[in-house]
């Protein structure tokens, strides 16, 4: 049997104990009133190369919509990437994890396919890093994409490729376990805590058989009808 590795599932809310992150982007001076992409005399909330022009934080997008975003994956490099949620899908164990090792725990939540496209519009190379996407949850939580131990057809959650340099394009399949009793409500770009999430909301459909990228397939519901500013619950 293959075993579903969980990454951290979810960011614990904050508390007046949390430790700060060393790496947390500084917070922007102003931002534009409405969302979309910041204006071209706004100081960008990180040092993008010259034409590169992010997408505000705060912005709410669909899915189709594409956004540009800066972070930094370690201090000292930068990531920019263009980042299009192309797809949810809402799925279940039996239909997608049949021969899978789970515990009961795992069983108790439900599993969601982010199909995305991603090209990096930087000057870095970030191949090997995880992609920057996570989930927000009906309980206010952001949730991470879960790893695994073996190859998962349904959905080949994978990092960047070892090379992923200046202008490479990759299309990737992120699997979400939304903790038991709450649904999926937006994805969202979110690096730090202090930054004002970019996030994609829209139709939940079914996962397609043996076509993770396919057709558009069957309307399972929506995701909620605005997104998530908070990401992790309110401490």
């Amino acid at each position: 049997m293959s075993v579903l590795a969980l990454s951290t599932i979810a960011l614990a809310g904050c508390s007046d104990d949390a430790e700060p992150e060393p790496d947390a982007a500084p917070a922007p001076g102003e931002t534009s009133a409405t969302p979309g992409s910041a204006s071209a005399t706004e100081t960008p909330y990180l040092p993008v190369p010259d034409g590169v022009e992010l997408t505000a934080q705060g912005t709410e997008l669909g899915i189709g919509d594409e956004a540009v975003v800066a972070y930094e994956p370690r201090q000292d490099i930068l990531g920019v990437l263009e980042i299009t949620v192309d797809r949810i899908d809402r799925t279940t164990f039996a239909k997608s994890f049949a021969g899978w090792k789970l515990d009961a725990a795992t069983k108790a939540m439900t599993p969601y396919f982010v199909q995305a496209t991603v090209t990096n519009n930087g000057e870095t190379d970030l191949g090997g890093r995880p992609v920057p996407l996570y989930i927000v949850d009906s309980a206010d939580t952001l949730v991470e994409s879960s790893t695994f131990k073996g190859t998962f057809k349904p959905c080949p959650s994978k990092p960047f490729p070892k090379v992923f340099g200046a202008g490479k394009t990759m299309s990737t399949c992120l699997v979400y376990l939304a903790p038991e009793g709450t649904t999926l409500e937006a994805v969202s770009f979110r690096p730090t805590q202090e930054f004002n999430p970019i996030t994609w909301t829209g139709k939940i459909t079914a996962p397609q058989q043996d076509k993770p990228r396919g057709d558009k397939g069957r309307g399972e519901g929506k995701t909620g009808e605005r997104s998530s500013k908070g990401g992790t619950r309110a401490g």
